[in-house]
Order: structure tokens, then sequence, then C-alpha cells
């Protein structure tokens, strides 16, 4: 993976209204699949609240787990992040 892209994500993540944006997104493909937080958490190898703070946008996840989440919810990750 390129240097430049978690620098870019965290430029972005730092940001409360995109983590909000972020979580709203992650809420969205968790209910349209119908799983619950504690199933994509757990999934996602995650706490259930640590998860749904990041739903919430209360945390700046690492690139790591945010594409963990990510391939739990079957989504591309364009759906999810502003960049």
């Amino acid at each position: 993976m390129p240097a430049e892209k978690p620098v870019l994500y965290h430029r972005y993540m730092d940001n409360p209204q995109t983590r909000q944006e972020v979580g709203r997104k992650l809420k969205e493909a968790r209910t349209n699949k119908k799983m619950t937080q504690a199933e994509v958490a757990k999934k996602a190898d995650l706490n259930t609240n640590y998860y749904a703070c990041i739903e919430r946008g209360e945390v700046n996840p690492s690139m790591e787990k945010l594409e963990s989440i990510i391939k739990v919810l079957g989504v591309k990750s364009a759906k999810i992040l502003p960049f």
C-alpha cells in the first residue's frame, strides 16, 4: 500500500463530520444487510461498544479495522469512504 493512503485516510478521518458520515454509511450498510451491531463487531473481531462508537462517529478507527468492517458488510470501500 502506498504511503500516501494512510496519510490521506487520517487527514479525512480526523474530521468529526467525516467520521459521522462514515458511521452513517456503515449503519446504512449494516441495516441493509439486516445485521446487528453485535454481529458485525463479532465478525470483524471488534468489541460491540467500540463498533457502536464507530457508527456514531465518536472514534477514529484504524484503516485496518475499517477494512475489516467493510469486508464483513460486503460493500465496496467507495460506498463508505469519502475519498
